[in-house]
């Protein structure tokens, strides 16, 4: 949960620091999520709008970013995986 201090609050919503922390980043997240939420107001579609876009973003950034560092580690350190058998 976003359990920051009100000073480092106050700070990232001036946009006078940059989240430092991943509960920072979790705070500012939450502070997106929320003022989407107040606008759309609460309903099953605001909702499932707001996970929906939570889960594209943690996809992509899998996608695009995660899984190519591994696949350069697997290369630079070595694979740890048997291949998979042939048929």
């Amino acid at each position: 949960m976003p359990y920051v201090p009100q000073y480092v609050r106050r700070a990232l919503d001036a946009h006078s620091e940059r989240p430092q922390s991943v509960g920072d980043l979790t705070y500012v997240f939450t502070r997106e999520l929320e003022d989407y939420r107040r606008r759309r107001g609460d309903s099953f579609q605001t909702f499932a709008e707001i996970v929906a876009a939570l889960e594209q973003a943690k996809d992509e950034f899998r996608r695009r970013v995660v899984h190519p560092y591994e696949q350069r580690k697997c290369v630079d350190e070595g694979d740890c995986y048997a291949p998979l058998e042939q048929r």
